[in-house]
């Protein structure tokens, strides 16, 4: 069995009494972690809710009785080495430093660097976290968030969200709006409630993507759907938390999509569901940067592209019209960034 782990996860191991312990566990399923580590007596936490439970002994880690990893606290250079000895030998590695220093922290990146194990970092603060990810700019693998207090836990949610991809927006320049015939088009329904101009990066093009925003908004014909971003035509690329794209056609219920509000903050929601049918689509094209690219939309009036001045319908849209989109340079393989030269027309 393979057991993949996410780059957070929480230590409900190390509070003394077992009611603390129950309370980290509660906190970090609020928090939205699904991936908590237990002592071995606990297994009765995992009736909480439905995670991911990893077990300590003390010095290595376990999931369902396969051991997975090496837990080891850093006091000095005896230490050190035993760390480097477990490279290569077990796929992950926490380390808990007594006394945090990143110079240890960069060592141990570095000589475990294209290893077949991957480097925890037991971190107490949000700063800490940001540390770890940044130090000799590839960072930890993973930070293991160890709390003081079960409140602590959601400090870190603003730390994961700078895992984020980077999305700065820039204007493009509308200089086509032409109906096409039907296609396959794609709504996305997610668990959460989306603002007003709140929506998913989505293009035909991975080196530009179009800000396609919510139905949060009334309209004459339809009530708002503010869980919906009605995304467009299956093939489209979507910008995904992860900072990989994929096709809308992949996307279904239980994933994790990308969200930015009109402020700019990003978050992961979930999809509870997706709808494919067949409806009237709109090819928009926009140019950026000397570049033009373009994005599919169905052609109602309820769909939304984001602008300087907010949501404004596909219907309203006129040429010369500015959207919000996000450019980057290279292409992608199989959704990930690659420095390669790409043409998509």
């Amino acid at each position: 069995m393979s057991v993949t782990l996410p780059p957070v996860l929480i230590r409900a191991d190390r509070a003394q009494e077992y009611s603390d312990r129950k309370t980290i566990v509660a906190a970090a399923l609020e928090a939205g972690y699904t991936n908590i580590i237990l002592k071995e007596e606990d297994t009765a936490l995992t009736q909480l809710g439905r995670y991911a439970a990893i077990t300590s002994d003390g010095k290595y880690l376990s999931v369902a009785g396969q051991r997975i990893g090496a837990d080891l606290t850093l006091k000095g250079a005896e230490d050190m080495e035993e760390a480097y000895s477990i490279k290569d030998t077990l796929p992950y590695l926490i380390i808990t430093p007594s006394d945090w220093k990143v110079i240890p922290l960069e060592n141990l990146i570095s000589r475990f660097q294209n290893s077949a194990t991957s480097v925890y970092i037991s971190v107490k603060t949000p700063d800490e976290a940001k540390l770890a990810f940044e130090t000799m700019e590839v960072g930890a693998d993973g930070v293991v968030i160890t709390p003081d207090h079960p409140a602590d836990i959601a400090g870190f949610s603003r730390t994961l969200g700078s895992e984020f991809p980077d999305v700065n927006l820039q204007t493009a320049v509308v200089t086509k709006i032409e109906p096409l015939s039907l296609g396959d088009r794609v709504c996305i329904d997610t668990c959460s409630l989306l603002a007003p101009g709140e929506g998913m990066l989505i293009g035909s093009q991975s080196s530009c993507l179009f800000l396609v925003c919510s139905e949060s908004f009334e309209s004459e014909y339809v009530n708002a759907r503010p869980f919906r971003v009605n995304a467009g035509a299956v093939h489209s690329y979507l910008l995904c938390p992860d900072k990989t794209t994929r096709y809308l056609s992949e996307i279904a219920a239980g994933s994790s999509v990308l969200a930015r509000k009109p402020d700019g903050t990003l978050r992961s929601v979930s999809v509870g569901r997706v709808k494919i049918e067949v409806r009237p689509m709109l090819l928009i094209e926009a140019e950026a940067d000397g570049k033009t690219y373009s994005v599919v939309l169905q052609n109602a009036e309820t769909i939304r592209l984001g602008t300087p001045s907010g949501a404004v319908s596909v219907s309203a849209l006129m040429l010369g019209d500015e959207v919000m989109v996000r450019l980057e340079s290279g292409g992608r393989h199989f959704g990930h960034a690659m420095a390669e030269t790409i043409c998509e027309k």
